[in-house]
């Protein structure tokens, strides 16, 4: 056996971010965490902005540990959808990008829908309507006159932005482009059209590239600053669920993957995008995958729910772990109160519990008493949401999806994979936990050549991870509490 050649996989999420070295002899990967650093919002006066050039230094900083560790083969960047950043006619960042949860993009849909029809810019883009999408973003800048626009030249997502700082080259990778309500599924080009109905300007959009297009190599600056060789940027799966998705240890076609932490996408893997009025009405999205392939998914709250409660009483002085929140939630009684995970109401709360109380309070059921049963509210709500998506997905797709693979960090999560299992009537498939960056890795595997195909990357995973398997257990309260969840739904 060879020995293993690394890559560097940056895998940046909503709460945090990681250097991660891969190492592959050829059949099989192993990962070693270089570097952890933290992530989110910054607030400054009303706006919620991202830190990128804190981020971007973090990254260096991980790079140097790399070379003092031998150096890499390649570097790749993977991160979460939609935001982007502007530059200038000189290449200069305009501003920190603001953060998808900002407020600043309330009412936009409605108000963009009155000059373009919800029906018109689904047919054209194929995305589910969520109000930060990359497009509604940019509209809110225009409604607000927002000075950037007119100095604008380029819009980077921001794995492209990372990109440009390391490489100097300016392109829009394929499966983050795809997250921004402004590309066509069916052509996989910029919805141009589209976007000059909205009077925004189609010279913003960058060339576009494939998932695995190697770049070129780190700007010299750069390659002396962290002591690495001039090794290749590979554009990967840049959006971080095509690169957990390029991760699912699946065969055949009759399964559907969640990838479960902040948010949980959940959906299946098909050859051609679905824009029909079925798919606009349930408000489903077609992504670009790896390999020409679609991610016809849903995008659901997820762990968000659970997370901001914990923030919310580490603030009044309750510190839990999420294991001891875990333990908390078991003990609860099952079959207590349940929400709508995905309501408005929970994007950017005052106070989780309190919005989930509310919401409880709201539709005559009882409050969650205490902390684990407000756990357990969260996370049965989030199965019953993973069985209507599910439904879902096989009404439009005419498939029968048998199992359920959940990878990310959310498969950890041992009482929601068993409730989601119980739930769905599925047996469920638990990891790789670090599906992101094991698919950051072997898309950059296949743009260097070592592997040749998404199912030869498929195999090393199968191959290099242990998966977890939860069967379903029965329990006919689950169909009555189905039931009245169809409801809250309305």
């Amino acid at each position: 056996m060879s020995s293993p050649r690394k890559f560097l996989a940056f895998d940046l999420g909503a709460e945090s971010g990681r250097g991660i070295l891969g190492a592959f002899d050829g059949a099989k990967l192993s990962l070693e965490v270089i570097h952890r650093f933290p992530n989110g919002p910054v607030r400054t006066l009303e706006s919620m902005h991202w830190d990128v050039l804190r981020l971007y230094s973090e990254m260096l900083h991980t790079m140097r540990l790399c070379a003092a560790k031998g150096g890499v083969e390649s570097i790749g960047i993977d991160t979460w959808g939609v935001d982007f950043a502007l530059l200038g006619k000189d290449g200069t960042l305009l501003g920190n990008p603001r953060h998808y949860r900002d407020p600043h993009t309330e009412g936009i849909m409605e108000q963009a829908f009155q000059r373009v029809p919800a029906e018109e810019v689904f047919a054209k883009t194929g995305i589910q309507f969520m109000r930060f999408n990359t497009l509604f973003q940019l509209l809110a800048l225009q409604r607000d006159a927002s000075p950037l626009l007119d100095s604008a030249r380029h819009l980077l997502l921001m794995p492209d932005l990372f990109h440009y700082f390391l490489t100097g080259i300016k392109v829009n990778e394929l499966t983050d482009a795809s997250t921004s309500q402004m590309l066509n599924p069916q052509t996989c080009q910029w919805a141009t059209e589209l976007v000059q109905l909205f009077g925004l300007s189609p010279e913003l959009l960058g060339n576009l590239v494939k998932p695995g297009t190697v770049l070129g190599p780190l700007r010299t600056h750069v390659a002396s600053e962290t002591g690495l060789s001039s090794v290749p940027v590979v554009a990967t799966a840049t959006h971080d669920t095509a690169a957990a998705v390029a991760a699912v240890p699946a065969r055949g076609e009759n399964w559907a993957y969640i990838s479960s932490g902040t948010w949980s996408l959940m959906g299946v893997e098909l050859s051609s995008p679905r824009v029909t009025e079925e798919a606009r009405a349930a408000n489903f999205t077609n992504e670009i995958g790896f390999g020409g392939t679609v991610r016809f998914l849903k995008n659901v709250m997820g762990l968000w729910l659970v997370q901001e409660c914990r923030r919310e009483w580490e603030r009044s002085g309750q510190h839990y772990s999420y294991d001891e929140l875990m333990r908390l939630a078991a003990e609860a009684p099952p079959f207590g109160s349940i929400v709508d995970p995905d309501h408005s109401r929970f994007i950017l709360p005052d106070s989780m519990p309190r919005a989930l109380a509310d919401f409880c309070r709201r539709t005559d059921q009882p409050v969650p008493d205490g902390v684990g049963a407000t756990v357990r509210c969260a996370l049965e709500s989030l199965a019953l949401r993973y069985r209507w998506v599910l439904e879902k997905l096989e009404a439009l797709t005419a498939r029968k999806l048998q199992v359920i693979h959940v990878v990310g960090g959310g498969s950890q999560n041992e009482l929601l994979c068993q409730l989601t299992a119980d739930c769905c009537g599925r047996e469920v498939l638990a990891g790789p936990v670090e599906a992101t960056a094991i698919g950051n890795v072997l898309v950059q595997a296949i743009g260097v050549g070592m592997l040749r195909s998404l199912a030869d990357a498929r195999e090393v995973v199968r191959t290099s991870f242990e998966l977890r398997r939860y069967e379903p257990r029965a329990e006919p309260r689950w169909q009555e509490r189905y039931e009245r969840f169809l409801k809250l739904l309305g």
